[in-house]
């Protein structure tokens, strides 16, 4: 019983948070918003009206992939995997995970809300390769690592499509464990 009122009392302070949370980001506090919200500002996205548009979230309104679609990803762990929407695929899937971990049990463990990497995959590309290698395409797509390196813009930068400025690294650290 003491565990039950224990989860009553933190849920309680918990969704006090998601509801100031939700008034900041105009939709239900989820990561999947949280994650478009907070890309969409440092990124300068423009998002899509309604969340629920198929295969992608926006576009980005400025710098050298101004006008291209993007569909963002906020995962807890980058394990590798990759949530892949073929019907209206995006230019772009630009993924902020939280720290690099192996698939495997969430027994005992914890998926916080924090940013350690963020990734920028040109799509057309990696589902052509993804296919060339025979891997199934859909939710948790498998994706090695090298192209999780190479798609890397933050903390590393190795994909020059997109370079950060001092104000966007700094706004990302701020999501930081």
């Amino acid at each position: 019983m003491e565990e039950l009122k224990t989860i009553a009392d933190l849920l309680s302070r918990r969704n006090e948070i998601d509801r100031e949370l939700s008034s900041i980001i105009n939709r239900p506090c989820q990561r999947g918003h949280l994650g478009e919200f907070i890309a969409s500002k440092i990124f300068n996205i423009g998002l899509a009206y309604s969340a629920t548009t198929k295969g992608n979230d926006g576009i980005f309104l400025d710098g050298p992939l101004s006008g291209k679609t993007v569909n963002i990803k906020f995962y807890g762990k980058q394990e590798g995997i990759l949530d892949i929407e073929l019907a209206n695929l995006a230019d772009y899937y630009l993924v902020l995970t939280g720290p690099k971990s192996p698939p495997k049990s969430s027994r005992g463990d914890s998926r916080p809300l924090i940013i350690s990497n963020v990734y920028l995959f040109n799509m057309r590309k990696l589902v052509d390769s993804l296919k060339k290698r025979g891997i199934k395409i859909g939710i948790a797509a498998s994706v090695a690592k090298a192209y999780w390196s190479d798609a890397e813009i933050f903390p590393r930068s190795k994909n020059s499509l997109l370079e950060l400025d001092t104000q966007q690294i700094k706004l990302l650290k701020l999501f930081g464990s």
